[in-house]
């Protein structure tokens, strides 16, 4: 287990990936099916306008941090990939079409196909509050193992899974994708000082959380909006 940065237990650093930039692939659902969870919060439209401004927060925060050299969104939503490609992703299609895994794993090979040998990481998409700073330093923890990954807020998913270059990612989020990860090998990070890259947003609770630690601008102008005033709190 990884705590502040400093390497616990067994298992080796992954070389190479000192001072290397990093791909980070970022999944997102068409909008019309994304975040299901807040469908008791808020109508189907802004639902759809809150999960866009979810994945361009969490990209535009992605792209200002130092460490990150591209971002690889993979969806099918064709309003997303105009929104996130004019902030500076790659944007690719998820022809595996067979759930988020699936898709993750092709776009860690669309991501070392325009960056060779440079580490991949899967980000999830929700994270609304993420700070470059903060991604930065878990980025900096993963770089010591072959494969890491950061639990969620609860410490029941998984919002970052790594993988150094030649390492397969094998993705195991969804549902209680913590202990699938960990029983998969990979190094779990834990680092104080990190919450924004934990919390990931699928339940009007989870938006008040984000919006107390200080969410990105298109997520804080949508939540400025009368419709979501009891979420917002």
């Amino acid at each position: 287990m990884e705590k502040d940065g400093e390497r616990a237990g067994a298992g080796g650093g992954a070389r190479g990936q000192a001072g290397a930039r990093w791909s980070l692939v970022v999944p997102l659902k068409p909008l019309a099916r994304a975040k299901t969870r807040l469908a008791g919060a808020v109508g189907p439209a802004e639902r759809r306008r809150l999960a866009l401004a979810f994945a361009q927060d969490t990209v535009a925060a992605a792209l200002a941090c130092a460490a990150v050299g591209d971002v690889v969104v993979v969806t099918d939503d064709p309003v997303a990939a105009r929104r996130l490609a004019a902030l500076g992703a790659g944007v690719v299609p998820d022809r595996p079409a067979a759930g988020l895994n699936a898709a993750l794993a092709y776009g860690a090979g669309a991501a070392r196909e325009r960056g060779p040998g440079a580490p991949v990481a899967a980000l999830n998409a929700d994270l609304p509050a993420l700070r470059p700073a903060e991604l930065g330093r878990v980025l900096a923890a993963a770089g010591r193992f072959p494969r890491a990954f950061l639990a969620d807020a609860a410490d029941i998913g998984t919002t970052f899974l790594s993988a150094a270059p030649g390492i397969e990612l094998r993705p195991a989020f969804g549902g209680a994708s913590r202990r699938a990860h960990l029983s998969s090998g990979a190094v779990e990070i834990r680092l104080g000082g990190v919450v924004s890259v934990r919390r990931d947003v699928d339940t009007a609770a989870d938006l008040r959380a984000a919006l107390r630690l200080g969410v990105g601008p298109r997520t804080a102008e949508r939540c400025r909006a009368g419709a979501l005033a009891a979420v917002a709190g």
